[in-house]
């Protein structure tokens, strides 16, 4: 795997994933997935840190350059953790249809980020 999601693609495929998504900040101490909800979104961080908890106890830190939220959309399951803003974030938000929309049309998306959900998902 890669050192961060987008080490994965060229400059232009970069720049398409982000134009199918919205361009975000949120502060310290937001919480943009819940564990238990539904795979409606998820998001490429651009700066900044997230805490990944799973009942409360934290399982890791991902930052600038990580996806959160992909398991639970190509798993299609309820989401396994909560994320929380440690620091401000910048980030790309992605809708579940964005997702799909990306798997489709573009394989080297699809197949990093299934190694991605595969890897958080053992």
């Amino acid at each position: 795997m890669t050192a961060t999601f987008f080490d994965a693609f060229s400059p232009q495929e970069v720049a398409r994933i982000s134009a199918a998504g919205t361009h975000l900040t949120l502060p310290a101490g937001w919480s943009p997935i819940w564990e238990q909800t539904p795979a409606d979104k998820a998001y490429i961080l651009l700066s900044g840190t997230v805490s990944i908890r799973r009942h409360g106890q934290e399982i890791a830190r991902l930052g600038s350059g990580d996806i959160v939220g992909e398991s639970a959309i190509v798993g299609r399951q309820l989401r396994t953790a909560t994320v929380v803003a440690l620091t401000p974030l910048e980030l790309i938000h992605l809708t579940t249809e964005a997702v799909q929309r990306l798997r489709e049309e573009m394989p080297r998306f699809r197949d990093a980020i299934d190694a991605v959900a595969a890897a958080r998902l053992r």
